[in-house]
């Protein structure tokens, strides 16, 4: 499944608003550290990690996780790894 940058950001912050349905994803903005800025728990990481890895068909390994700090790192992970 190929994913464009935008459907990658879109499915990056549903992912976060379905692990924490009471934040504002849309003030975001592609740069933030949104696991700082939200106050993410090492648990509510983890379920993120799962949530977009379930939604997207993309494996992510441990390793991989320091490169999901951002909504736009995030995004272009997903894109880097659905071609």
């Amino acid at each position: 499944m190929n994913m464009n940058r935008a459907d990658a950001l879109d499915m990056v912050r549903e992912s976060i608003s379905s692990v924490i349905p009471e934040a504002d994803v849309t003030a975001l903005r592609p740069d933030d550290a949104f696991r700082d800025v939200l106050e993410m728990d090492s648990l509510d990481f983890l379920s993120f990690v799962e949530v977009l890895s379930e939604r997207s068909g993309v494996r992510i390994d441990d390793e991989d996780t320091t490169r999901l700090t951002t909504l736009a790192d995030s995004a272009d992970f997903l894109v880097a790894h659905t071609r």
